[in-house]
């Protein structure tokens, strides 16, 4: 009963010669849990990433890294031809004639309208 008295009371226990043993084989048992662990969730999202694959494939939804790379090639390609400026989508001058000719146009509708339509039109 003192040998049990001095454990209790702080004193020095009995060492376990197969401690460093056991704690080992626990490390060991520990890591081989998580691989398989891992192993586990790699296989389930390859699984999603099939099935998501397939859903993109039927609707022709790309995935958001290709629309990226899409996106930034063709940014590329806009910058290649120019060394300073971006182009300009309509040259000045060009966007001013165009709204002259649709005048003119509609005047030439005009004309050929009866006449009731034409006062209506005009007004």
């Amino acid at each position: 009963a003192t040998k049990d008295m001095g454990k209790m009371l702080g004193g020095d226990e009995e060492k376990d010669p197969d401690a460093a043993k056991k704690e080992e084989e626990r490390q060991e048992a520990l890591r081989q849990e998580e691989e398989e662990r891992k192993a586990k969730y790699a296989k389930m999202e390859a699984e999603r990433e099939a099935m998501r694959q397939g859903i993109r494939d039927k609707y022709g939804i790309k995935k958001k890294e290709e629309r990226e790379a899409e996106a930034q090639a063709a940014l590329e390609a806009n910058s290649e031809g120019s060394l300073t400026r971006p182009k300009k989508a309509i040259p000045p001058g060009c966007g001013d004639a165009a709204e002259e000719e649709d005048e003119s146009i509609l005047d030439t509708v005009i004309k050929y309208l009866p006449g009731p339509l034409q006062d209506i039109f005009k007004k």
